[in-house]
């Protein structure tokens, strides 16, 4: 009896051809847009946007205000990471699962940003930044999800490395645009939307992306649809570990990097050259960033382990926080900049990895890197809230730090219960 084309189709196996450097190239050109129409608000555009409009002699005011504009936005993410993964799950486009939603995610970011430059209002600013923080959660749910749909086991922590690297660069080259041309913050969001554009379509254009026949498409319904987003943690342990560690990390990296431009200007400070010292922190952090996520992620596939670097990460990453709790000082916050790089970078590359590695069914990848990628974005939306509540309620930065560290030491705990991956 002759076997059907379908019956040979297999859109939901694990994929065993290695990627090419050509295919690493485009995804990593794409994550350095995506990072950089991110993380240059997140780091500079924002804040300083919110604080000409709210600023106060000791930067509380201006801190709570982005703290809560990033937390509404972080509750959007919440939603949209595991919504746009299981709708590309099941999506027939003759396009591929996934580019129709990175290409949308792309332009709701873009436009969000461009029209996130032209508000004079708090209001204005929160609704933009949402829907910016919207797009950005549609196109990166999109690429994340094509390392479990076209890069093998072995070859995911070097390529998870160039969604880690890329998060660096782009948050220095960013950076380094904004200053360097001595941009307003209008010209800089504007600048960032066009790169996201540039650097995001060859990927679409370039990188084949299997059309699932609608035979196979499984059946919907908006019940079957909200309770695929609860993954039972005693079923599934090692999803819920992987997931409470990354909740964990991640809140810790976040609360110590968020609010490092108000740390510099309030907690040292160090208003004049504030700015300046944000760049020189963040390209010290770029260095070790990237050698860890490239070359950690790499001996992570080729020992076949990756729960010791998890380890070593998120305390490299604690004891960065500690050195700036108790040693308030420019040179320490360089040495800091330095270990937390090495850290993050190490955590970031391997993590994705064994996240891949541990989800609970490939009918439903998308939707649950969604989930697992709730555990990146949430906490950099919402740890500037909270970050600001702790800095209001003890009078300053120290306890920041401290609760950075121990939140990063707890999720370094998290996955000693995991069997499945070594």
């Amino acid at each position: 009896m002759p076997v059907s084309p379908l019956a040979a189709f297999t859109p939901f196996a694990e994929p065993k051809r290695k990627v090419t450097g050509g295919w690493i190239a485009l995804f990593a050109t794409a994550w350095l847009g995506i990072w950089m129409a991110q993380l240059t608000p997140v780091q500079l555009l924002l804040p300083t946007q919110i604080d000409g409009l709210v600023g106060s002699a000791s930067g509380t005011d201006s801190v709570i205000a982005f703290g809560v504009i990033s937390g509404i936005a972080g509750a959007f993410a919440l939603i949209v990471y595991p919504l746009t993964g299981a709708l590309s799950d099941r999506t027939t486009s003759r396009f591929g699962r996934r580019r129709p939603w990175m290409l949308a995610g792309t332009l709701v970011f873009a436009v969000a940003l461009f029209l996130l430059g032209l508000q004079s209002t708090l209001v204005g600013i929160g609704i933009f930044w949402s829907l910016t923080i919207i797009g950005f959660c549609m196109v990166s749910a999109g690429i994340t999800a094509t390392i479990s749909d076209q890069v093998p086991v072995d070859q995911r922590g070097y390529v998870s490395g160039w969604v880690s690297a890329p998060q660096a660069m782009g948050t220095v080259l960013g950076l380094a645009l904004v200053l360097g041309l001595t941009l307003g913050v209008f010209v800089g969001y504007t600048l960032v939307a066009v790169l996201l554009i540039a650097l995001v379509v060859p990927f679409l254009l370039f990188v084949p992306d299997e059309v699932l026949p609608r035979v196979l498409r499984p059946p919907f319904s908006l019940l079957a649809l909200v309770k695929g987003f609860w993954i039972n943690p005693v079923a599934h342990p090692d999803f819920g570990w992987t997931l409470l560690g990354r909740i964990l990390v991640n809140i810790g990296n976040a609360l110590g990097t968020t609010l490092l431009l108000y740390f510099l200007i309030y907690g040292l400070n160090r208003p004049e050259t504030a700015q300046d010292d944000l760049l020189l922190l963040t390209v010290i952090y770029l260095v070790f960033f990237i050698a860890a996520a490239l070359l950690l992620g790499r001996l992570s596939d080729r020992i076949g382990r990756r729960k010791p670097f998890v380890y070593l990460a998120a305390y490299l990453q604690a004891l960065a926080a500690l050195l700036l709790a108790f040693i308030p000082d420019f040179t320490i916050a360089q040495v800091g900049a330095g270990l937390l790089g090495l850290g993050y970078g190490c955590y970031m590359a391997v993590d994705q990895a064994l996240a891949t590695q541990v989800l609970p069914n490939t009918h439903s990848r998308g939707k649950d890197l969604g989930i697992m990628n709730i555990a990146t974005t949430v906490p950099q939306a919402v740890a500037p809230l909270g970050g600001a509540f702790v800095v209001a309620a003890l009078g300053g930065y120290t306890g920041l730090f401290v609760c950075s560290a121990i939140a990063a030491v707890l999720g370094g705990l998290a996955v000693i219960p995991i069997k499945s991956v070594k």
